[in-house]
């Protein structure tokens, strides 16, 4: 469900599921263009909330499930996957093993900002109000109000 509200460029590509995951994209939310929304990779939705702002060429793979709250920023060519290929038997090719169990999704809450080029991956949280800097990759859980940086991301200082 989209609302009303939302502005989502023409150019975007949001793709209906096959398996009955959802997207919803909340009040007044912006999906700039070139930025690509898939189901794929398990069950989960996406969800994104009121006044958010997802800039061109960012990607979101549903997988295990993304939740991206109110007043977000995410920058250009960030990549947010939940899901993860499984990969430790030798015997069968990679795309025949399908994925592994999930870490639980991706959240992102309130008020964070994404710098451009930045990966999420599959049990990725980050609280809010944090910001993490462009090119950094999530693996975990980010602190509420941290700045982070780099691969992976870590803790460079607090927003005062």
């Amino acid at each position: 469900m989209i609302s009303p509200t939302a502005s989502v460029s023409k150019l975007a590509d949001i793709e209906q599921s096959t398996r009955g995951t959802s997207v919803e994209i909340g009040d007044g939310t912006v999906i700039d263009a070139f930025v690509k929304i898939k189901p794929v990779g398990g069950a989960g939705d996406v969800r994104i909330g009121a006044g958010t702002y997802i800039n061109s060429g960012c990607v979101i793979y549903s997988g295990n499930g993304v939740t991206i709250g109110d007043n977000v920023l995410v920058a250009a060519n960030c990549t947010l996957a939940s899901t993860n290929h499984e990969f430790r038997s030798r015997d069968r090719l990679i795309f025949q093993q399908g994925f592994m169990p999930s870490r639980g999704g991706i959240v992102v809450e309130d008020d964070v900002w994404i710098g451009a080029n930045s990966v999420l991956v599959d049990g990725a949280v980050i609280r809010r109000g944090a910001v993490v800097g462009a090119g950094s990759v999530v693996v975990g859980e980010l602190e509420a109000y941290g700045v982070f940086v780099g691969v992976p991301a870590r803790l460079v200082r607090r927003r005062t």
